[in-house]
């Protein structure tokens, strides 16, 4: 059977817009889009224009006084809330906020209802991702927590457990916080040491509320990790943690500021190591929830270099026809960069030379190095967190 793919994509979704001097710009989304649909990717699967979700909808997990601040901040941006977010350097307020944040979230939620439901297979909405709003207040470039509206959803329409995965630079703060306390859902984010970056939390002893021991996993890792420890802490944290939960859907939030060209962060990542990544998580989805998986986008503040080549590459895997490293990017998307961001664009879609590929990852079952900061972040966590879902942390 043919696998199908589902999209979230209109050009309306540009309207996520902070202002021209904020790192998060809405043409990394256009680009993305562009250069897609460039590679043939979107031939491929099937474009969603959702509309805004309603207050009932956002309700299921934001604070409905939260709600009404965004609502009074989108009709004027002067009467932002600062205490409950908006309005600051982060998350400034600007006309139509509300909708736009809607649109985001209901394009997730509409993904997750798809794949739960045997629409579609896969679902990606990199318009979304936003993993640190909190259910009172915005925080981290993030206004409404889409993630967590998605998640909620198939709790509430029948999924027993989900799964969910952030490899986003940052810690998954908000979708942790927001399901802290509910055996149902397992949160795992592998994120740079809070100690080094925003927002400072996410830390191995994090593992859930007194009702969910073992429920939220944390790999802190140390500024200037590269691509073959930051696959490592990956494949040696997540599949097991999730095999063994065994969810009825995987939800993955696919941040690329982790690459070593981002201007807001510490890790040295390529967009080799990114598609792998993007693979390891697919291929997850496919063994561990029957395919059922919803990928979404979230940081990433290189522009032209890195986004839209990494999340392209999402698209692609999700839709089955991934696009090699080697591919050569499509002339007319160079063009159109340098005729609208006067800037050259990356001409190839990895960065490494062919003969560094694949990377090679040390499996964890072949020991650990405890001089190694990043295997003693490893091996923190899987102390923390394994014993909880009756696995070895030293062997399994």
């Amino acid at each position: 059977m043919a696998h199908r793919t589902s999209v979230v994509w209109d050009d309306a979704f540009t309207a996520y817009n902070f202002g021209p001097s904020h790192p998060m710009g809405p043409v990394r989304l256009d680009l993305t889009t562009r250069l897609a649909r460039a590679l043939g990717v979107l031939d491929h699967v099937e474009l969603l224009s959702p509309a805004a979700a309603t207050d009932e909808v956002l309700a299921t997990v934001h604070d409905r006084h939260y709600i009404a601040a965004v609502r009074a901040a989108s009709a004027d941006p002067m009467a932002a809330d600062v205490h409950r977010g908006l309005g600051t350097e982060d998350d400034p307020a600007f006309p139509g906020m509300h909708e736009a944040s809607a649109r985001i979230a209901q394009g997730t939620l509409d993904l997750c209802r798809q794949v739960l439901t045997g629409e579609t297979d896969h679902g990606v909405n990199f318009c979304g991702g936003m993993h640190h709003a909190m259910r009172t207040h915005a925080s981290g470039f993030c206004i409404y927590n889409d993630i967590a509206v998605g998640i909620q959803w198939l709790l509430d329409n029948g999924a027993q457990r989900v799964a969910y995965v952030d490899i986003d630079v940052h810690h998954g703060d908000g979708v942790e916080k927001i399901f802290w306390n509910d055996p149902r859902v397992l949160t795992i984010s592998v994120h740079e040491n809070g100690q080094h970056l925003f927002p400072g939390t996410g830390w191995p002893s994090d593992i859930g509320g007194p009702s969910a021991r073992g429920s939220a996993a944390n790999v802190a890792l140390p500024p200037g990790t590269g691509d073959a420890a930051w696959l490592r802490s990956i494949e040696s944290v997540v599949p097991p943690l999730v095999r063994a939960f065994d969810p009825d859907v995987l939800v993955t939030q696919h941040g690329c500021d982790t690459h070593m060209h981002d201007p807001l962060a510490h890790l040295s990542i390529t967009m080799d190591a990114q598609r792998r990544a993007h693979e390891t998580l697919h291929d997850l989805a496919h063994e561990v929830a029957d395919g059922r998986w919803v990928s979404l986008g979230g940081g990433g503040y290189e522009l032209v270099d890195v986004v839209p080549r990494s999340w392209t590459h999402l698209t692609a895997i999700a839709a089955h026809v991934p696009v090699p490293a080697q591919t050569r990017v499509p002339q007319e998307w160079l063009d159109h960069v340098e005729a609208t961001m006067a800037r050259s664009a990356p001409t190839r879609m990895g960065d490494l030379p062919a003969e560094s590929l694949p990377i090679w990852v040390q499996p964890w079952s072949m020991g650990h190095n405890p001089e190694s900061p990043i295997d003693r972040a490893i091996l923190a966590t899987r102390q923390a967190v394994f014993s909880h879902h009756g696995l070895d942390p030293w062997f399994d």
